[in-house]
């Protein structure tokens, strides 16, 4: 801790032109410390991070705005499924990332569902990442012709007259992969942009971050940023 103190971490204020593919994410160390990533999908480069007790857009606008002044041209962002992020960047493409539109279907359906419809649905997911627009597309239209009916049954309660959707998260699933197919494969659409279809590199930046800072329980949140900045600073030693 001591060593930590001491150490000085010069701040490299990055400034340039270059056309940038920005990912973005937060992850978080328990439930009131975070940290917010821009990083550069085509050369790697962490561009900026702020510490946040919540995940917002806003704070996800602020980073965009950020480096928009600092002269990076940002052709096309990378981000998860958050409600309203999407529409946030003006006219610079977004793809979202598909692990997370994964992830968000297997949170509906779990890992093993139990009706025929789900297993479907998720097997149809599973070939998200390896798949291009048409046939993805093609295989979820042919899906819901399948199970329409089944996805429209409804349970009526007799005593109230009341009715609702019997396989709710069976539908929930469904309309999340509508709702999210414009930004699902915008990397397919814009290929000349070399842009990623997830935000794995950043992911993995984390995973490593967490695994180092692992050997260090106990460190304050002082201390914690201060290694933070280093490690994402490339700072090693």
């Amino acid at each position: 801790q001591r060593k930590l103190d001491a150490f000085k971490i010069e701040n490299k204020e990055l400034t340039g032109s270059n056309r940038i593919v920005l990912l973005c994410d937060t992850s978080y160390w328990g439930r009131r410390f975070g940290v917010m990533l821009f990083k550069d999908a085509l050369s790697g480069t962490n561009l900026y991070w702020n510490y946040v007790k919540h995940e917002t857009n806003q704070l996800y606008l602020d980073g965009y705005l950020h480096l928009l002044k600092k002269g990076f041209e940002i052709v096309a962002v990378v981000c998860d499924g958050r409600k309203g992020l999407f529409q946030l960047f003006g006219a610079t493409p977004v793809q979202m990332c598909q692990f997370h539109q994964v992830a968000i279907i297997t949170r509906y359906l779990t890992r093993n569902p139990k009706t025929d419809a789900g297993k479907e649905l998720r097997a149809h997911c599973l070939l998200l990442t390896r798949t291009d627009k048409e046939s993805f597309v093609g295989g979820l239209e042919h899906w819901h012709s399948r199970w329409k009916h089944y996805l429209d049954e409804r349970t009526h309660d007799k005593n109230t007259g009341r009715s609702w959707f019997t396989h709710k998260k069976l539908r929930s699933a469904f309309k999340s992969l509508k709702r999210n197919l414009p930004y699902l494969f915008v990397w397919y659409e814009h290929r000349e942009l070399q842009i990623p279809n997830t935000t794995n590199a950043i992911d993995g930046c984390f995973a490593d971050l967490k695994n180092k800072l692992r050997c260090h329980n106990g460190l304050s949140d002082a201390r914690k940023q201060k290694f933070i900045d280093g490690f994402f600073s490339g700072i090693s030693g």
